[in-house]
């Protein structure tokens, strides 16, 4: 964690095996940080394949095509919905791993930027114990771009660099959400989708920056992916387990 804020608390990690729904899932998120910071559930990492989505920023919604993006979305078998955190579009799909780590905290804005320095260096490393040529940092013409984003390089192509994941971060009184998304396998249909929501709002970006882990690393899958980055958090914070189901009830 964090320096400010390491401490001798457990992370319970949670895998859930199933999506709730594309829009379901973005509001589960923003449950859970209510519940960590009434104190009814302690810190969390949350994990999951997310149905077909383009989660939108707010600032999106203000552009003229932003319609004609979501009809383009619907059309390619992605649901468009509008996050509460982030910047511009971003896609997934159940070739995606989702991590929501949620947290208490007293004074939650004060860490915000530290926290994306950290975890987009956590999940960087994790990436590279796979195998992965992972650094921190935006690329050029990379869609929703991010100073924290983490990318990948090809290792047939060194010149050539691609989004792997994007975080984004929402901070309330009393607790913070932190996300990210990982573009694990099949990045044909996110790419698709980014060039048809990009060019209906207008806006321009480099479809080359858009891959996949296994674009680079073609025997790495979301299971591989998820261990290592599990592993990954295991160096930093001591781990417990639970299922889904307890986090519903």
């Amino acid at each position: 964690m964090p320096e400010a804020e390491v401490g001798p608390r457990t992370l319970t990690v949670v895998r859930q095996e199933e999506s709730l729904g594309a829009a379901e899932d973005l509001d589960f998120a923003l449950e859970l940080l209510q519940r960590v910071k009434a104190g009814d559930a302690g810190p969390t990492l949350r994990l999951y394949r997310p149905a077909p989505t383009v989660a939108f920023g707010q600032r999106d919604t203000h552009l003229p095509g932003f319609d004609a993006a979501a009809r383009a979305c619907r059309e390619l078998g992605f649901e468009p919905l509008v996050r509460k955190a982030g910047g511009r579009a971003a896609a997934y799909h159940k070739g995606t791993l989702v991590i929501d780590h949620v947290e208490p905290h007293a004074d939650a804005i004060v860490g915000a930027k530290g926290r994306f320095s950290f975890f987009g260096k956590l999940l960087a490393e994790a990436l590279r114990h796979a195998g992965v040529d992972a650094a921190v940092g935006e690329i050029p013409g990379e869609y929703c771009p991010g100073e924290f984003s983490v990318h990948g390089q090809d290792p047939q192509v060194p010149q050539h660099w691609i989004k792997l994941i994007g975080t984004a971060q929402r901070v309330v009184s009393g607790g913070w959400l932190f996300s990210s998304v990982i573009v694990v396998e099949n990045s044909a249909p996110i790419r698709a989708v980014l060039e048809a929501s990009y060019a209906a709002l207008g806006l321009e970006w480099d479809p080359a920056t858009a891959g996949a882990v296994n674009d680079l690393v073609p025997y790495l899958d979301v299971d591989a992916i998820e261990a290592s980055v599990i592993d990954t958090y295991a160096r930093y914070a001591q781990l417990s387990y639970a299922d889904f189901a307890s986090l519903r009830s």
